[in-house]
């Protein structure tokens, strides 16, 4: 038990982290072979420990949004709407906190600046967890003796950082995109006259 509360926490807090916190599941299976915590609880404290980090993140974004202008928040409320009344795009959102395997920090943090609705994105970011991790870390089980440094590769390979930093750039793009207009721009205005 006590093994799973370590878990939890040290998973907690790294999904604070709103980037360039290590992946989760290379702290998983550095847990799973330093310490030898049983599969299942370090899966579940990890995945919950996870979920409960970026629900954390989101809120925290959240309550930044009082500090944005009120011509931003309007712009993100757009963007929200547009998202969330359109049963397609909602899906869409779903599986992207699901199943995603870029960094999810900055997605947590968009959520919280647009107000989106954060409880179904946590929901899904846990399941879709909880089949990650367990891959990790049965396929961590299976290679121990070839891992080495490979667990932080993802930090500090280029791959890993330009991934890292491409998050933060589409971050900061989503707070200067003028949504509503963009929302607002009926399909096929911008094309030149005579092009079909």
């Amino acid at each position: 038990m006590a093994d799973a509360a370590l878990v939890f926490l040290v998973v907690f807090a790294v999904n604070l982290l709103p980037a360039f916190g290590p992946p989760t599941w290379t702290v998983l299976v550095a847990l799973r072979l330093g310490l030898d915590v049983a599969a299942v609880p370090l899966v579940a404290a990890g995945a919950l420990g996870a979920a409960s980090g970026r629900w954390a993140l989101a809120h925290g974004a959240r309550a930044l949004r009082g500090r944005l202008s009120a011509r931003r928040r309007a712009s993100l409320e757009a963007l929200r709407s547009a998202v969330e009344d359109r049963p397609a795009g909602a899906v869409a959102g779903l599986a992207l906190f699901a199943l995603s395997p870029v960094p999810s920090a900055q997605l947590f943090v968009a959520a919280g600046l647009t107000g989106a609705r954060i409880g179904p994105l946590v929901l899904a970011f846990f399941a879709g967890r909880v089949v990650s991790y367990s891959l990790f870390v049965g396929a961590a089980d299976a290679a121990q003796a070839t891992l080495g440094d490979s667990l932080l590769d993802g930090l500090r390979s280029p791959a890993g950082i330009a991934a890292q930093l491409a998050m933060l750039a589409l971050l900061a793009t989503l707070l200067n995109v003028d949504w509503r207009r963009v929302l607002a721009r009926p399909r096929g205005e911008g094309k030149p006259a005579g092009r079909r």
